[in-house]
């Protein structure tokens, strides 16, 4: 009987060690996105560079919309037969990729 407890013992001895937690880590992951704000201007007031630049990359495209930042950065909304996309140039017809 006494062989029965002290076995009995170490068994459940030995699963205590093994039972222990792991601490809980809670990582938070926050994203912080920057617009610009863009403001609409009418197409016409687009600098010929960047529409020389849309002809040239995007020949069947065309211009719907365009906005303008504080940086002189274009978002132009063009439409390219039955897509629509919004592409970002600076004043001179460099893309800006974003």
């Amino acid at each position: 009987m006494k062989n029965l407890f002290l076995s009995a013992a170490i068994v459940l001895g030995g699963l205590t060690s093994f039972a222990s937690t792991s601490p809980i880590s809670n990582t938070i992951v926050k994203a912080v996105t920057i617009q610009d704000e863009y403001t609409e201007i009418k197409v016409v007031e687009v600098p010929v560079a960047v529409t020389d630049a849309l002809k040239k990359a995007y020949p069947d495209a065309v211009l719907t919309k365009a906005y303008k930042n504080t940086k002189s950065e274009y978002k132009l909304e063009v439409a390219v037969g039955d897509k629509v996309g919004s592409l970002f140039a600076n004043a001179d017809g460099t893309w800006i990729k974003k």
